[in-house]
């Protein structure tokens, strides 16, 4: 399976659409969380931990306090912290911690507000030293710490603030990541896939529309119509689309040119022999004594329009692609040396030569009257125009699957401009005005070789005259080349 360039186009977009709308909803949730922790470091306050495993903790404290001391409170602290106890702060009157440890003076403020509550499960204590001390106790919470209950620990037993529990679920850190919005990342998703989707639809609907407009435009006979440069720099299928079209109405108005001159042609060569003809029958009706000679004027030009209507009705055949004729095995060496042979006869009884060279064998399946035609048109036309006394040089060669037949005369030639233009129908050079016919002899050669998969060309003699070659295929190869 071959990928084309709008596939590619396609592909990128939408990985380029998913990476965006990815980073629009990551941006988005990050942005949340942030306003989220914004307004909870601002709403927080001073915060206690409490609980029954506090309030154990704390009137353990202050016995041990009442009885021993500091030194008896430093070790039960100290003790507490291996088997991951509360962390425990004591502050003096004075508002230092005994222990040297850091504390906020609003925490301790709150903490001594509580301390002389009456709630028995009050997360404060105040305590006295054996020499009379007041010493306030406080379990302050940790921002992530939540103790949550062992099944493998005795009751009021846990991990200490900060380390990984030995079991149970993990603490849940209550400043960590916060579950956001669920419209953000939907609101951010559907935003990112409207704009791609916008965007890639006026992409392509863009140059169908240019294409559209150029499709009426050519229905309605602007046949110069081209959307090539309103794709810009567009390289894609849609792009290709352009320009077959662009060929497309390029060989569309050249038929409709080429018929309408062929048509202004047509009736021009018409008026010639009908206004003839016109003007033999009224000599007759005038002088009925030169009848017989009235006769013959209008069978000549009965038979110049007979021939005129045959030659347009075999281009009309060979342009619409018509068989008229089934293709049948021919002898092409053999073909051109018949031809040659009967125009050898015309060319003596106008005071020319003509030779043949050619040997060889060419044989293939083609439509013999379209050959034929060909080649008589265009030896028949060297010798009519080679000048009076001299030769026209007939030659055929085969190579590598391909006929070659070469006419070459001693003419006046034609000029280099027209050298292509001789080929159109009733194109006639200045230089054999003179010589009459209607011009379609070349024109019916060109069609009857190319619907066979050939060629023709004209090209002029450094001595003077023209040269015509036809290249036509034959064998297996003219097969795949001839026109259905």
């Amino acid at each position: 399976m071959r990928f084309g360039r709008l596939f590619w186009k396609f592909f990128f977009a939408f990985w380029l659409a998913l990476l965006l709308a990815g980073v629009g909803v990551g941006s988005a949730v990050w942005w949340h969380q942030q306003k989220e922790r914004e307004r909870i470091e601002a709403e927080r306050d001073p915060l206690l931990n409490g609980g029954p495993r506090v309030t154990l903790a704390l009137s353990a404290a202050a016995s041990v306090l009442a009885h021993g001391g500091l030194p008896a409170l430093r070790d039960l602290v100290a003790e507490w912290r291996g088997e991951r106890m509360p962390r425990m702060f004591v502050v003096d009157e004075a508002g230092r911690e005994v222990f040297g440890r850091e504390v906020g003076v609003d925490l301790v403020a709150d903490a001594r507000a509580k301390a002389t509550s009456d709630d028995p499960r009050r997360p404060a204590r105040l305590a006295s030293t054996p020499d009379g001390q007041r010493l306030l106790l406080f379990v302050p919470q940790v921002p992530g710490e939540r103790f949550e209950p062992r099944h493998d620990l005795p009751p009021g037993m846990g991990p200490r603030p900060g380390e990984p529990p030995r079991g149970g679920r993990p603490p849940f850190d209550r400043h960590g990541p916060l579950p956001p919005n669920p419209w953000v990342p939907i609101t951010t998703g559907l935003i990112a896939s409207v704009v791609f989707s916008a965007l890639l639809a006026w992409y392509l609907a863009r140059p169908i529309r240019n294409l559209r407009w150029a499709f009426g435009a050519v229905a309605n006979g602007q046949l110069e119509t081209r959307v090539g440069p309103l794709m810009g720099a567009r390289r894609d299928e849609i792009a290709d689309l352009g320009g077959d079209f662009d060929r497309m109405a390029q060989q569309i108005q050249n038929l409709i040119g080429a018929q309408r001159r062929l048509l202004h042609d047509v009736s021009h060569e018409l008026r010639s022999p009908l206004a003839r003809l016109q003007a033999a029958i009224g000599l007759a009706r005038q002088d009925p004594a030169k009848l017989e000679a009235t006769l013959d004027r209008i069978e000549r030009e009965a038979v110049r329009l007979d021939e005129l209507v045959g030659q347009l009705l075999t281009i009309a055949r060979l342009d619409a692609g018509t068989r008229d004729s089934r293709s049948e095995p021919v002898e092409l060496f053999d073909l051109a040396a018949a031809i040659a042979d009967d125009a050898r006869f015309e060319a003596h009884t106008r005071g020319r030569e003509l030779t043949f060279t050619g040997e060889g064998e060419a044989e293939g399946e083609m439509r013999v009257e379209l050959v034929q035609r060909a080649f008589e048109n265009v030896i028949r036309n060297a010798v009519k125009y080679t000048a009076e006394g001299t030769v026209v040089e007939v030659r055929a060669s085969a190579a590598d699957g391909r006929f070659v037949l070469t006419v070459a005369d001693r003419g006046p030639g034609v000029p280099e401009a027209d050298l292509t233009a001789i080929f159109e129908p009733f194109y006639r050079s200045p230089a054999g005005q003179s010589a009459g016919g209607f011009g379609l002899g070349l024109a019916i050669a060109r069609r009857a070789v190319e619907a066979h998969g050939g060629r023709i060309a004209a090209s002029n003699r450094p001595d003077g005259g023209l040269v015509m070659e036809i290249v036509l295929p034959f064998g297996p190869a003219a097969a795949a080349q001839k026109m259905p």
